[in-house]
């Protein structure tokens, strides 16, 4: 969580919460961002279409992030996935998709406005036709400037991809930072996640495929080192597959709490369940998971086949001990083959 409207510094403020957000969610029957139908498979950035439009998961919307902005609303952050020239298939062929960054605007964190033009093209973040996904937007110092960390991929998800930056003035206009931020021969990285800590570094945790939740820390939000261990192993009946995609809040006296997406095999099926799962932690190295998830998929709706990648904020005037907050995640509703389908971006509140 970025709450610049409490501190717009790069400071453990902007993720400190007076009240733990818990573990009982309810799940909100409208969408906060829905995917482009099968027709539009070339929007404008600021395009919407009718609910009941054609979508069989040619195009996709996932990976939100939210920052509160200073001023009061907030802006969501999120990759568009549409098929590449040359397949088709589009989202429903993951591997073979092209995706882009967008946002989007919210006065009161519940009904969204596409915003126009690109935060983020493929071509620009360095993955060409392919992938530039789940952007974690953070401020810079005295906050003057915001810079947003972004997987580059540009193939399938088993080739060597790259963690990258791009800073901005405004949170709408971005400029590349020289260099890769997080690289690594054999290893593909995801959904990176910033923490500020006391001391002034930052540590990143990040997604190492086939491992788990890493970390690394660094002093100047550029050089980044990997801190020995696992943050969150994929060793549970949830995340046995997948474990990525962390959402870390700081509550103030009580230590971290981490929500996350888990990925495990459907019993007697070669499709894959997404759930979103919590830990707690005193220091942020060392996590203890809770047993059940906080949001599972289904039954039905727009994610009856996986609750994945998610996002908190504050609700609007939950200030105090009685805070009450919103979480956004991407959904998939399980209706095309290996119970994929149409990825759309759902909410829950506590």
């Amino acid at each position: 969580m970025i709450d610049l409207s409490k501190c717009s510094a790069a400071s453990p403020l902007v993720h400190t919460v007076e009240a733990d957000p818990g573990v009982f969610w309810s799940k909100e029957m409208h969408v906060a961002i829905d995917a482009p139908p099968d027709h539009d498979t070339n929007p404008r950035p600021e395009a919407t279409w009718p609910s009941a439009d054609l979508r069989t998961g040619l195009c996709g919307v996932v990976s939100p992030r939210v920052i509160a902005l200073p001023g009061g609303g907030f802006r969501m952050y999120y990759s568009q996935i549409l098929p590449r020239p040359g397949f088709p298939a589009g989202a429903n062929d993951y591997d073979n998709a092209s995706t882009r960054i967008l946002s989007a605007w919210s006065q009161d964190g519940k009904s969204w406005v596409p915003e126009p033009g690109v935060r983020l093209s493929p071509q620009e973040g360095g993955a060409g036709e392919f992938r530039v996904v789940s952007s974690e937007v953070v401020p810079i110092g005295d906050g003057q400037r915001l810079r947003m960390y972004f997987e580059c991929c540009e193939g399938s998800q088993a080739v060597t991809n790259t963690i990258r930056s791009a800073a901005s003035l405004d949170g709408l206009k971005w400029v590349m930072d020289p260099g890769v931020r997080v690289e690594s021969e054999g290893h593909n990285y995801a959904s990176p996640r910033i923490v500020f800590l006391d001391d002034g570094r930052c540590r990143m945790y990040l997604f190492d495929r086939g491992l788990g939740i890493i970390s690394l820390l660094s002093h100047d939000g550029l050089e980044f080192h990997q801190e020995p261990g696992l943050r969150i192993a994929q060793d549970g009946p949830y995340d046995s597959l997948c474990a990525f995609a962390s959402e870390i809040v700081r509550v103030a006296g009580a230590g971290y709490v981490m929500y996350y997406a888990g990925y495990s095999q459907v019993l007697e099926s070669s499709a894959s369940r997404a759930d979103i799962l919590r830990a707690v932690s005193a220091d942020g190295l060392t996590w203890k998971k809770e047993a059940e998830p906080v949001i599972a998929p289904g039954p039905g709706g727009w994610d009856a086949a996986k609750a994945s990648e998610m996002c908190l904020i504050r609700l609007p005037g939950a200030l105090n001990e009685s805070a009450g907050y919103r979480m956004f995640y991407e959904a998939c509703d399980g209706t095309a083959s290996n119970a994929r389908g149409v990825w759309r971006i759902a909410a829950a509140y506590s």
